[in-house]
């Protein structure tokens, strides 16, 4: 099972968009729940996820989160970015195989332009993080969010595609 964590402030719409591409999931008995980590939002963010079923958190320390996610494996996702493709077959065998963490490829009809990918560094979370519940509690320490579970290296490539947060607002 797989727990999706999101962290969001005045992300209402894409919050919408993220949750809404991530049914299939819940359908096939993929995700098991979804912990939205809220920075204070004053928009209709904690509507939306209160009635996708999502738990929606104004404090917490991300030990009790990692520890209260129902999933075996935590998927961490930015506001507005949409898994695409067979992406629950393939997380589920990513999953059953037991591989180390894991991200989307970049989806190839969403690109930066070039200065821009240029210019600055790719946000941590733009093509998703997919990590063990386990993996979590060991790297998990008190201030962190969700984008410092991160890292670069070991990491495996899934070939499910992933519609960047960005691309949502365009």
């Amino acid at each position: 099972m797989l727990t999706i964590l999101m962290e969001t402030h005045d992300s209402e719409t894409r919050l919408a968009q993220s949750l809404a591409a991530l049914v299939s999931g819940a359908v096939e008995g993929l995700i098991s729940d979804v912990i939205i980590l809220d920075h204070g939002s004053r928009d209709a963010s904690q509507r939306v996820a209160d009635a996708a079923g999502a738990r929606f958190l104004t404090e917490w320390a991300m030990t009790d989160v990692v520890r209260s996610a129902r999933g075996t494996w935590l998927l961490l996702l930015e506001p507005g970015a949409r898994p695409l493709g067979r992406w629950v077959e393939e997380v589920a065998e990513h999953m059953a195989i037991g591989r180390g963490p894991a991200r989307f490829s970049a989806s190839r009809r969403h690109r930066r332009p070039l200065l821009a990918r240029l210019a600055s560094r790719r946000p941590a979370l733009e093509q998703g993080f997919l990590v063990s519940r386990t993996q979590a509690a060991g790297m998990v320490r008190s201030g962190m969010t969700i984008a410092d579970f991160v890292t670069r290296r070991g990491v495996h490539r899934l070939s499910s595609e992933l519609m960047p947060a960005w691309a949502a607002s365009r």
